[in-house]
């Protein structure tokens, strides 16, 4: 039950790329998280210069303009050692596919419960 939001400065990424991206976060997800295949519910947003700020040497990694900020709220349950491999497989997936610098790939998880969601008609589904 993934949502994710990427963020990027603008003319940095574009219809060519997007997809790819998304396609490669859903891969990590479905390989390292076991998400079901339909479960892909994703939102993009370009940001102005004006918009976006990073550090570009925090914590000894080299980062750039291209960088991709992957914000992932999902169901808690995943075991430290699933987040890493979940992490390397999705920077190598992005260097890989799209030729994203693996030190441009920040991405954070935050874990919800099952009551926390609805997919729609104001139904708490995953507790049903």
């Amino acid at each position: 039950m993934p949502f994710i939001r990427v963020g990027y400065l603008e003319q940095q990424y574009g219809d060519k790329e997007l997809p790819i991206i998304s396609q490669c976060i859903m891969r990590a997800l479905r390989e390292h998280f076991h998400v079901p295949e339909d479960d892909y519910f994703q939102v993009f947003h370009a940001h102005k210069r004006s918009e976006f700020y990073y550090s570009p040497h925090y914590l000894n990694v080299e980062r750039t303009d291209k960088l991709l900020y992957i914000q992932i709220t999902l169901g808690s349950g995943r075991s430290r050692d699933q987040k890493k491999a979940f992490y390397r497989r999705l920077a190598e997936l992005l260097a890989a596919e799209c030729e994203i610098r693996e030190e441009d790939v920040f991405a954070v998880l935050m874990e919800t419960e099952l009551e926390d969601w609805t997919f729609g008609k104001g139904i708490a589904q995953m507790i049903l």
